[in-house]
């Protein structure tokens, strides 16, 4: 494994892809994909970070040595640091998702994500023993930013999945002396409340990243500095317009944009939109093969595909 000098440590916004994991038809990581990948974001979608092994990545389905080789080619790939099969593009800032259920498989990948050069780490709240207080989660944060002190750390808050309520804005109070490479928040909650808070505490060099796709347009009201999701693989293009749209204050465009996002999203919701059938969707409309989702969520059914690509199409012309 190459030692790579990571990145300046550069404010982390606008679109940020959560990029979906490759995998063959028999369920094992399929790494020829990546730099086909890392194009069709760049060139198609206008994305130009990525936010990997999270949610969308189906980390928690990885083994932990199945991630690393997964960061590592993501890296390698998305920076440019590589003689053979060289993609058209580089991303801008790479970060890898590293929190684990155990905090020495965090810190196992939170160090090798230094070695191979990310842009930053991000972790998630344990949620099979759950950290019961803020100040346990943030020990607990702490332990896994120590091994990787010069990588900006992020927080992955998403209380629907993990069931660890903590407001993020109990947790950034006093967090940069706890944890001098904390970097900010990727909120992916409903509660706007506590977006706001966080973005109104906010240090001028964090980034609040919302996580929430379908009402990113409210996140921006309150500050957003850029959003972390799994739609901007195949409709990042159109949310870009929609975030353009609100700098330059029209909002009736950027609320139309919205307003069809909401729309597809709505559709899929109404057919079981889950993690295999998002995953279909962007095999379908980029032409990647990134393969099924691996057990225990399963395949997508060709008919659901099908209709709600065909929804997606009456929805969105092509970028």
């Amino acid at each position: 494994m190459s030692v790579m000098a990571p990145a300046a440590d550069k404010k982390l916004t606008g679109l940020v892809a959560a990029t979906f994991t490759p995998f063959t038809t028999q369920g094992e990581i399929n790494l020829r994909e990546i730099a086909h990948y890392i194009d069709y974001l760049k060139e198609k979608q206008g994305v130009n970070s990525i936010f990997v092994n999270g949610t969308t990545g189906e980390s928690m389905s990885l083994t932990v040595a199945e991630r690393k080789i997964l960061a590592e080619e993501w890296c390698l790939k998305a920076k440019g640091n590589f003689l053979l099969f060289a993609c058209l593009y580089r991303m801008d800032q790479v970060v890898v998702h590293v929190g684990c259920m155990s905090l020495k498989d965090s810190q196992e990948l939170a160090q090798h994500a230094a070695q191979i050069g990310a842009d930053g780490i991000a972790v998630i709240a344990p949620f099979f023993f759950k950290p019961t207080t803020t100040e346990a989660l943030k020990n607990f944060l702490h332990e896994v930013a120590s091994v990787a002190p010069t990588l900006p750390f992020y927080y992955y808050h998403i209380p629907a999945v993990t069931g660890v309520n903590v407001l993020g804005r109990d947790l950034m109070e006093g967090i940069e002396e706890l944890i001098p490479s904390f970097r900010g928040v990727k909120f992916s909650g409903s509660d706007l409340m506590d977006f706001g808070q966080c973005v109104s505490y906010s240090q001028p060099h964090w980034s609040v990243l919302y996580g929430v796709d379908e009402q990113l347009l409210a996140a921006l009201a309150m500050g957003a500095h850029g959003a972390v999701g799994s739609t901007y693989n195949y409709i990042g293009c159109h949310v870009n317009e929609l975030m353009l749209a609100f700098e330059k204050g029209n909002l009736i465009q950027a609320r139309t944009i919205q307003f069809k996002v909401q729309e597809l999203l709505s559709f899929a919701k109404k057919l079981r939109f889950d993690l295999g059938v998002n995953k279909q969707l962007m095999n379908e409309v980029s032409g990647l093969c990134l393969g099924p989702p691996r057990l225990p969520v399963m395949p997508c059914p060709h008919a659901h595909a099908q209709s709600i690509l065909q929804k997606y199409h009456s929805i969105f012309p092509e970028c």
